[in-house]
């Protein structure tokens, strides 16, 4: 599944591109996870004013309104000024005076929505729930104190839930919290002041290093602009089970925690 990193990068990768277009059709495949929430032709004319990213959301603003978009587990973009012919996984096309935006999605999780606003019922029922934004100056360090000291969950799912920090999907909470050397199965509740601050500092490192290697590609993943992202090259205990840390030379070891594979160093996370 795409995360955070990759979301950003996809964003990054045609969002000034398209920016300034005007809407010529849209064209839609299979059905996705959810319908668009509005006709075709109300979209045809409407100007696209830039792209933004909430969580692991794009969001696409227009003159009125905007497209909520996200990649589902399997979904990519792609966007140029001529695309070859749509194929049989290609089931939204957003076609604009500066090129078309193509969503591509094997398993059809992902979904396009328009909403009128971002103050929408429909938008804020996906958006309203989501935590801080860990690469932006609104992830406030008390405030995640606060939040973790309420729960005695184990920290891993912490992460993973997104209502309290967004975006912090499987492969970088565990990175995350090798590098602040922090046991994924520790109860949030528990953690120090100084450990919170920690974490808190390698959250933001972490998805800010894997931003610039241009996410994970572990299956299919590309940037609309075609290109694969590196950032699996140089994990630390992500997929690396069995294998010597690269810090202590320990065996890393895996586990499951909530049907998602954990991994950790035993030495460098000790508790």
């Amino acid at each position: 599944m795409p995360e955070l990193p990759e979301v950003e990068v996809t964003r990054l990768s045609f969002a000034s591109h398209i920016t300034g277009a005007k809407i010529i059709a849209v064209r839609i495949g299979k059905a996705l996870r959810w319908p668009l929430g509005c006709t075709l032709d109300q979209l045809a004319g409407r100007g696209v004013a830039g792209v933004r990213r909430r969580g692991k959301y794009l969001l696409i603003d227009l003159d009125h309104g905007l497209l909520l978009v996200h990649l589902g587990m399997s979904g990519s973009l792609s966007f140029a000024p001529h695309l070859p012919a749509a194929g049989k996984h290609d089931h939204f096309e957003l076609v604009t005076t500066l090129g078309t935006l193509r969503l591509n999605d094997p398993r059809r999780f992902g979904a396009v929505v328009y909403a009128d606003s971002e103050s929408a019922e429909l938008a804020h029922k996906l958006l309203g729930k989501l935590g801080m934004e860990p690469l932006s100056e609104n992830f406030d360090v008390d405030r995640f104190r606060a939040g973790l000291k309420r729960r005695k969950t184990a920290i891993k799912q912490v992460l993973l839930a997104g209502d309290l920090v967004v975006g912090v999907g499987n492969i970088y909470a565990s990175e995350a919290l090798f590098l602040a050397g922090i046991r994924p199965t520790l109860s949030a509740a528990r953690l120090s002041q100084a450990r919170i601050a920690k974490l808190h500092t390698a959250i933001r490192e972490v998805l800010a290093r894997a931003v610039a290697k241009g996410g994970s590609t572990l299956r299919n993943f590309s940037s609309a602009n075609g290109e694969a992202g590196h950032f699996q090259t140089e994990t630390m205990v992500y997929a690396r089970q069995g294998q010597a840390c690269r810090v202590c030379a320990t065996p890393i070891k895996s586990l499951r925690q909530g049907q998602r594979s954990t991994f950790y160093c035993p030495h460098c996370q000790k508790a």
